[in-house]
């Protein structure tokens, strides 16, 4: 099991002079760049860990001028280099040509973005519109008081909290009733204008109920239990346990895959293995996994895959499910 000092440090407000040194030559070629990506991967999820262009899961991905760079739904044209558009710790996908590491588009959403409404500093802590958001840096999490208003990326465990790994602190909004908070979640027990938000798409662990207007705007279709969405209100912490949406829209999570699609998936193990020896089955971020005799384990044993193991899943998209061909331990 991962202990919460493994976790990759969370990173606030990185100093721009320490970036520009990782970044060392943002967007140009250079010999460090893994050669042939990850057996031609095209679409790798998980957090950054440094620039030049940006690297994630040990990986360089190239960036130029035609790389799409999306954050939280809008794509940004500035031009700006990847180390100021992007931080250490934001967990991103990035899609990349076939056998290359060129990056085609980076997509940064984060999980949330709203006050600190509790801290419990017996187990770092924070509540954040209803959900819980752990904060493995001591230091970091001191600095977080109740009121701040702080934007997170992390990824889901298996009790359903969001273990974060980028935490970074905004601006208060517009005063009520003009402020805007949002939180993205997988909807369950879904109810006749009210429904439960929380992290993992079957609805365990925590959540959060919602109290919505169907006539809302981005509702056409309706709701579904299962449907991943990102719900914006205005209040700053559940009023008698369920904050109320003033705006819902439905989203593609970042565990939904193209059928046949290589993909690497790094992440928390959310639900414990079944079978035996090799061929087991498990959920990294709520993403069900296959394993089979003949993935690598990269010289760890099956039986190591505990609840909130991190791993690093690299496998192929096979009817929702993703069947890997190795597992590298955090």
């Amino acid at each position: 099991m991962i202990s919460a000092g493994r976790i990759r440090r969370l990173r606030i407000r990185i100093p721009l002079l320490l970036l520009t040194f990782l970044s060392l030559s943002c967007g140009i070629g250079g010999s460090d760049f893994a050669g042939g990506g990850t057996g031609g991967t095209g679409i790798s999820t998980g957090s950054i860990s440094g620039f030049g262009s940006v690297v994630m899961n040990g990986v360089h991905y190239r960036t130029d001028n035609n790389t799409k760079k999306m954050l939280n739904g809008n794509e940004d044209k500035s031009g700006r280099m990847d180390n100021v558009v992007f931080a250490v710790g934001m967990i991103v996908t990035v899609r990349h040509g076939t056998g290359d590491n060129n990056a085609l588009e980076i997509e940064y959403r984060r999980n949330l973005m709203g006050p600190v409404a509790k801290k419990n500093p017996a187990d770092n802590v924070l509540e954040i519109l209803g959900l819980s958001v752990v904060v493995d840096d001591a230091a970091n999490f001191a600095s977080i008081k109740p009121g701040d208003i702080v934007e997170v990326s992390g990824f889901a465990d298996n009790a359903g909290r969001i273990r974060a790994v980028y935490i970074f602190p905004v601006p208060p909004p517009m005063p009520p009733p003009f402020q805007r908070f949002e939180v993205k979640g997988f909807v369950s027990g879904l109810s006749v204008n009210t429904f439960r938000l929380g992290p993992l798409p079957d609805g365990s662990g925590v959540t959060v109920a919602v109290s919505y207007d169907a006539t809302i705007a981005g509702l056409s279709g309706g709701l579904d239990n299962g449907m991943f969405v990102q719900v914006t209100t205005t209040d700053t912490a559940p009023v008698a346990g369920s904050i109320t949406a003033v705006g819902i829209d439905r989203l593609a999570p970042r565990t939904d895959f193209p059928e046949n699609a290589a993909v690497d998936l790094e992440g928390l193990v959310t639900a414990p293995s079944s079978g035996s020896g090799k061929v087991l089955s498990f959920s990294v971020e709520g993403k069900r996994i296959r394993t089979y005799d003949a993935t690598d384990f990269t010289g760890h044993l099956p039986a190591e895959i505990q609840p909130n193991t991190w791993l690093l899943v690299q496998g192929t998209e096979n009817g929702g499910v993703l069947s890997a061909a190795r597992i590298v331990f955090r």
